[in-house]
């Protein structure tokens, strides 16, 4: 059985990529209420937790809509970014304009006729509830995603490099089907196939093509709006997320200390999850310009690439970079 979505040649021609803070905020906290939990997300979700042990958040609002035994959630809590790189201030904009009509179709479709206490109320009262919605969604961005976005915007950026790259070289066949294993490209339509599927489902696309948005504090499965009123998304894993948490926490292989001194091993060890200049200097505590001159030796040794992405340059591993950094027998064969 499958999701399929039909796209002509300008709907295709219109898809793009987008990344969003607030995607990342909502997917984050579904972590916390352990829907479709990843592995990869663990160090996260334990300093999360801890954090908000110390000081707890008030989600009362938001809650009710994300975690709950429904298989669906409303798609209004992540609308479609209208460029490339949202900011929370635009997400949540965008969260705020939706009209009372979408806010009550979208409860109707996730939880029925019978609304929840807390969803009750927001279907009585859609501006109001949006507003408390956003205020605590940017709390909750600010306390749990702020402190670790610009690494986890390096990994969605990366993400959508490498993608890029696949679509220029194969056109959209490569790019969905190197996107998520349970997606294919065929005859003009996009399939989500899987055992998640008990039923043939096409999507009510909204207008234009698909916005492609990788998630890092997501779960492993693709997410696809079934239906909305701004254009459809396809939320994937983002590439790379299993370094983001413990990349530059091991100590460097001794062969490349060795080989390339400490200081140049470490950041070939902190490179296993992309990174910019900054992000490095922070991390390591020494002046951007004295990482950029290590950087500028491990480039020339085929180690490390770099990629622009916006106004940020990112650094990663080369295939060369990540097998000497490689801890002895990681790739042993049985």
């Amino acid at each position: 059985m499958a999701l399929t979505i039909d796209l002509g040649v300008a709907e295709l021609a219109a898809t793009r990529f987008a990344i969003s803070p607030l995607s990342e905020t909502v997917s984050g906290l579904q972590q916390l209420g352990d829907r479709d939990r990843h592995a990869v997300n663990l160090p996260w979700l334990r300093w999360a937790a801890d954090e908000l042990a110390r000081r707890p958040l008030d989600l009362s609002r938001t809650w009710p809509l994300i975690v709950s035994d429904r298989p669906g959630w409303p798609e209004f809590l992540i609308p479609a970014p209208l460029g490339a790189v949202a900011s929370i201030e635009d997400d949540l904009a965008a969260l705020r304009r939706t009209t009372a009509r979408q806010v009550r179709t979208s409860l109707r479709r996730v939880f029925g006729g019978e609304l929840p206490g807390a969803v009750e109320e927001l279907a009585a009262r859609p501006a109001a509830g949006l507003r408390a919605i956003a205020a605590e969604l940017r709390a909750a961005h600010d306390r749990l995603i702020a402190p670790h976005w610009s690494r986890i915007r390096a990994v969605l950026d990366a993400d959508v490099i490498y993608r890029a790259k696949h679509l220029a070289a194969g056109g959209a066949e490569r790019l969905f089907t190197d996107l998520h294993p349970d997606l294919r490209w065929r005859e003009g339509k996009l399939m989500m196939e899987g055992a998640r599927w008990r039923s043939e489902h096409v999507v009510n696309r909204g207008p234009g093509g698909l916005v492609l948005m990788p998630v890092v504090l997501g779960s492993p499965y693709v997410s696809i709006k079934k239906s909305t009123s701004t254009q459809t998304t396809v939320r994937y894993p983002a590439r790379g997320v299993g370094a983001l948490w413990t990349a530059g926490t091991r100590a460097p292989a001794g062969s490349a200390v060795r080989l390339l001194g400490r200081v140049r091993a470490e950041l070939l060890e902190a490179l296993r999850s992309p990174a910019t200049t900054t992000d490095l200097a922070r991390a390591f505590g020494v002046t951007p310009s004295a990482v950029s001159q290590h950087l500028g030796v491990l480039r020339e040794s085929g180690l490390v690439a770099r990629e622009r992405s916006g106004r940020h340059v990112l650094y990663m591993t080369t295939p060369l970079g990540a097998a000497l950094s490689a801890p002895p027998g990681a790739g042993d064969r049985v």
